[in-house]
């Protein structure tokens, strides 16, 4: 079999079972933790026979960047998902999911037009179709979420009656099980159809709302531990990165921490000057209100430029980073096409939000705000289950992206 190419990276055909697993909100926190706790043995032997590091991830340290990020072995620069929502010419704001926004083809659809069986499986079906594009499905490929596991069709998903296969039920939006899901449906069909690459995505409920060493939380990473290990024995090899990490972002009496943007700049500029986007956003916003760590400002009434806004907000406590358009896109890779006016970025303990009125808040008083997307959230596990070559081993010394796991899992392991 010919080597594959996708953006620049050679790709062999895999020797065995090869499952790329995103923890998402996975922050390392979280493993070390649990190796301190030792309840992850099987991560923990990963790591001693295998090969494990710290990567950087994609900033804005969101889901879907980073995702497809992973999925397509490049950066947004090259496949165009810089976030969950971006404005258009016309100041719309656009959703950023649709399949005909990424601008790369991915390295499941390339192995699966090479004659390769292919699965991919997301917690929330905003990814699925993205993750999916260009992938055959009357072909035995598969591709669903768990989100709606139970409207799975052959020609929808290339698979029916999961739950019956899977022999869990339909699993809440809010709640671990969505993942587990993800990982209980991955073990089956790499039991039944042994596939030639797997992508499982989950989700970061418990992340968001639980810090590493809380019981729920121990919990869940006991579980999805117990999934990788099963993974494993079943002859895959098994790659573990995250979209991004998580930290915590309350003040000391637990309120979130919050820099209310668009208000700041509305006080200075005037109302309708300016427009703050905040690329978290998604049709799932009950754990983190909306707020993350970073945020696109667009120029709209001709008061307001980027150099006032960033003169502005750069003195702001909590504020790390404020970027022109050129700078920002030069520094982490992002398409110029779907970026703002400029980028403004919050510390390791702060969100930042458009308007107070634009957030519910409500769904967070039961727990301390934990959220993601500024640099502090982009260093992310990188974890094999083989060691990898000596050749590989060097080239990680100066530093890996997590949107390298696929080589790494493909064309590094020995």
């Amino acid at each position: 079999m010919n080597m594959l190419s996708l953006n620049g990276v050679q790709y062999r055909w895999p020797s065995r079972p090869t499952v790329v697993v995103c923890i998402d909100g996975g922050d390392p926190a979280y493993i070390e933790q649990g190796l301190r706790d030792g309840i992850i043995p099987n991560i923990a032997r990963f790591m001693r026979e295998g090969f494990s590091t710290i990567a950087e991830g994609t900033v804005p340290s969101f889901t879907c960047p980073n995702n497809m990020s992973i999925i397509t072995g490049a950066p947004p620069s090259v496949h165009g998902i810089s976030g969950n929502f971006y404005l258009n010419e016309a100041g719309e704001a656009v959703v950023m999911t649709g399949p005909e926004l990424l601008r790369s083809r991915t390295i499941l659809a390339t192995f699966a037009d090479a004659g390769a069986k292919v699965v991919s499986i997301t917690a929330k079906d905003k990814l699925r179709k993205q993750l999916g594009k260009d992938l055959d499905l009357q072909r035995g490929n598969v591709s669903f979420s768990s989100e709606f596991a139970d409207r799975c069709t052959l020609t929808e998903n290339g698979i029916e009656n999961v739950l019956a296969l899977v022999g869990m039920p339909q699993p809440d939006m809010y709640s671990m099980d969505l993942s587990l899901f993800v990982l209980e449906a991955g073990i089956k069909l790499l039991e039944t159809r042994r596939p030639d690459l797997m992508f499982l995505s989950l989700t970061d409920y418990i992340q968001h709302k639980h810090a590493p060493g809380d019981p729920v939380s121990s919990e869940f990473y006991r579980r999805i531990d117990d999934c990788f290990g099963r993974l494993a024995s079943l002859g895959a090899t098994v790659a573990l990165t995250a979209d991004h990490g998580m930290n915590d972002k309350s003040k000391p009496d637990g309120t979130p921490n919050v820099i209310f943007l668009q208000d700041i700049l509305d006080r200075a500029f005037g109302a309708g000057d300016t427009k703050v986007i905040c690329p978290i956003t998604d049709a799932f916003v009950r754990h983190h209100g909306a707020l993350g760590g970073f945020v696109r400002v667009w120029c709209r009434g001709g008061r307001a430029s980027p150099a006032a806004i960033i003169d502005l907000v750069k003195g702001i406590p909590g504020i790390e980073l404020a970027l022109t358009k050129e700078e920002v896109c030069a520094r982490f890779e992002l398409p110029p096409d779907r970026e703002g006016d400029v980028a403004v970025i919050g510390d390791i303990g702060t969100v930042i939000g458009a308007s107070q009125a634009d957030h519910d808040l409500s769904n967070l008083a039961d727990a301390r705000l934990r959220s993601h997307g500024a640099v502090t959230e982009a260093r992310v596990p990188f974890i094999l289950s083989r060691p990898v070559s000596a050749d590989f081993a060097q080239r990680a010394a100066g530093g890996l992206k997590s949107h390298q796991i696929f080589d790494y899992a493909i064309n590094g392991v020995v």
